[in-house]
C-alpha cells in the first residue's frame, strides 16, 4: 500500500546515508563506526554502496587521507541537518527533554565530570543524564544534547561553545621525583605523553619558552592515564589545569613552572535543536562548577 509514496527514483538506503554522513562529518570510517556502533569496514561498505547507487564519487584520495569530492560536499550539509532534526524530534518525543545525553572525552569524564555529577543529580533529580564517549578529536556526536571537551579559541567561537574552564597548561611532577630542584627534575624526567594529545609538551614549550629535551618519552593512551602515571611517579607530564587542579591543590603533584593560559577552554558544545530545560540547567551547572575551581597558578 506504500509503493507510491516516494515519487521518482528510489532514495538510497537510510543506513548508507547515515554511514556517509557520519564518516564525512567525523573525518574517518573508524570514528563513524564508533558513533554508529558498527565496524569501520561496515561503514566503508555502506559508503561504497551509496556511491554505486548514486553513480558519483563522494570521497577521493588515498585510503588513509580521504577528502570529500564536490558531490560529497554538496550532500553532507543537507544530510546533517536532516539527521539532526530526526534526533531532536525523537528526543523531544521521549518526555519533555528530561533525558539528557552528554558526550564527553574520556579523560574529562573520568577526572572532572563524573566526580561532580552527584551534585547535579541532587539539584536536578528530574534529569536523567546519559554519558557517552566523545571520540578524541570529534566535536559532534549523533543524538547528544551537549558535548564537553577541550577546544582551542577558534573552535570555541565557530561552534558557539560556552566556556566552562579556561585552559592553562603546565608541567607537573610527583614530589617523590622532584628532589631538591623540582624545575630541573621536570626538565630531565621522562616525559609522559598521551597518544590522543601528542602536542602537550610542544605547546607548553611554545607558551613558556622552555625547550629542554628529556631523556625519554613514555606514551600512554589518554590524558587521564598521563595524570595517573604522573601521580605514580613515572615521569613529568604537561596537563591542562582542569585535570591537574585537584592534585596540585592537595600537594600530590608539584607545578614548579606554574601554568600558562593558552586561550582555549574546556567548553560545552550545543547539540542540535532548541535547548531543552535539562540542557540549559546542565550547562549552567557546568559553568558554575568551572567558576568554583581555583585559578591556575601563574608562571613563576
Amino acid at each position: 500500500m506504500f509503493e507510491n509514496l516516494t515519487p521518482g527514483a528510489a532514495l538510497p538506503s537510510l543506513n548508507a546515508l547515515r554511514a556517509f554522513e557520519a564518516m564525512a562529518r567525523t573525518g574517518s570510517a573508524t570514528l563513524a563506526g564508533t558513533e554508529l556502533n558498527v565496524t569501520h569496514s561496515a561503514v566503508s561498505r555502506q559508503v561504497k554502496a551509496l556511491e554505486a547507487q548514486m553513480g558519483v564519487r563522494l570521497f577521493e584520495g588515498p585510503r588513509h587521507a580521504l577528502s570529500l569530492t564536490r558531490a560529497g560536499r554538496d550532500l553532507l550539509p543537507g544530510l546533517t541537518a536532516a539527521f539532526d532534526g530526526i534526533a531532536a524530534a525523537v528526543a523531544g518525543a521521549r518526555g519533555e527533554g528530561q533525558d539528557l545525553h552528554v558526550a564527553v572525552n574520556a579523560s574529562l569524564s573520568v577526572k572532572w565530570l563524573i566526580p561532580r555529577l552527584a551534585d547535579f543529580g541532587r539539584r536536578h533529580p528530574e534529569v536523567r543524564v546519559h554519558l557517552v564517549e566523545l571520540a578524541p578529536h570529534a566535536v559532534s556526536r549523533r543524538g547528544a544534547d551537549v558535548m564537553l571537551r577541550l577546544l582551542d579559541p577558534e573552535r570555541i567561537e565557530t561552534l558557539k561553545a560556552q566556556v566552562v574552564v579556561p585552559n592553562a597548561l603546565g608541567p607537573v611532577i610527583a614530589p617523590s621525583l622532584a628532589g631538591d630542584d623540582a624545575r630541573a627534575a621536570v626538565l630531565s624526567a621522562p616525559r609522559l605523553t598521551a597518544r590522543t594529545h601528542l602536542s602537550g609538551w610542544k605547546d607548553w614549550s611554545v607558551l613558556s619558552g622552555h625547550g629542554a629535551t628529556a631523556a625519554s618519552e613514555r606514551p600512554v593512551a589518554h590524558l587521564h592515564f598521563v595524570l595517573d602515571a604522573a601521580l605514580a611517579g613515572w615521569g613529568a607530564a604537561v596537563l591542562p589545569w582542569a585535570l591537574a587542579a585537584e592534585a596540585v591543590a592537595d600537594g600530590r603533584l608539584l607545578a614548579p613552572f606554574g601554568f600558562h593560559a593558552d586561550g582555549g577552554a574546556v567548553a560545552a558544545i550545543p547539540g542540535a535543536g532548541e535547548p531543552s530545560r535539562a540542557r540549559r540547567a546542565f550547562v549552567r551547572w557546568l559553568i558554575e562548577q568551572g567558576q568554583a575551581m581555583p585559578p591556575a597558578p601563574g608562571a613563576n
